[in-house]
């Protein structure tokens, strides 16, 4: 297992799914962690199931973000995880479809990222964390806003490194093929046979099953931990061979 002890991790949209998942695990490796989302009764209850610490924040806020980092102070992980998707091509998705996933997707990584990254480049130590998808790599149909955004993701994650490459700050981001969240399992319950649901949408993924989000916090952790100090600028592919093909 990889040690965070000694270290103050924050995860964004960490009251549930993926994000509770890397809050989870982060504490575990011993990291103080901050549990950061909108949701504060579910916030709340995640901090402490976990031993961390919440905040109420809308990442989509500049100041809500810059307001945060002043109470928190000096972070040494930083996971941006919060993130909200759309279904809808070209004719079914309206421009305000696409604004609101910018503000969230991708105007929330660099508001937090403008928000705690200056913290770790002064003291030139740090590791931020951000959450891609397989739709930032490749198109995946009927989610163009979501595809959109995502690529955006990567083409952040990928400048920031470049800009900040000899500082000791590294800057990574993961990218997920289909994960089973609670949300998704929700999902699947409304359909006629929920297990041919699942196939179908896990029939992407060469393995024939979708993620579990304590898989993606455990390729999370590597990213946070010293021992991937060499790490920077990646695009690390979480898709059970969704893309080996592509």
């Amino acid at each position: 297992m990889f040690n965070l002890q000694n270290k103050t991790a924050l995860v964004t949209g960490a009251a549930s799914g993926i994000g509770a998942a890397l809050a989870e695990t982060f504490a575990r490796a011993g990291a103080t962690v901050w549990v950061v989302d909108r949701n504060e009764a579910d916030g709340r209850a995640q901090a402490d199931r976990i031993g961390g610490k919440f905040i109420a924040l809308d990442v989509a806020s500049e100041s809500d973000c810059a307001d945060a980092a002043k109470t928190i102070g000096a972070v040494d992980v930083l996971a941006n995880v919060a993130g909200i998707g759309h279904v809808g091509t070209l004719l079914t998705t309206t421009a305000a479809d696409l604004d609101r996933l910018q503000a969230v997707n991708v105007r929330g990584v660099f508001n937090c990222c403008k928000a705690f990254a200056p913290g770790m480049l002064d003291r030139k130590s740090g590791s931020v964390i951000n959450m891609a998808s397989i739709a930032g790599v490749i198109a995946v149909r009927e989610r163009l806003a979501y595809t959109t955004t995502k690529f955006a993701v990567v083409g952040l994650t990928k400048a920031l490194a470049l800009d900040h490459s000899h500082t000791g700050v590294r800057f990574n981001c993961i990218c997920p093929g289909r994960v089973e969240t609670p949300f998704v399992r929700s999902r699947l319950k409304e359909y006629p046979d929920p297990e041919a649901a699942y196939r179908e949408m896990a029939s992407t993924q060469l393995n024939g099953r979708m993620l579990r989000p304590e898989e993606v916090a455990a390729a999370a952790l590597y990213l946070a931990a010293d021992e991937s100090a060499m790490v920077t600028g990646s695009a690390l592919m979480l898709d059970g061979g969704w893309s080996a093909g592509k």
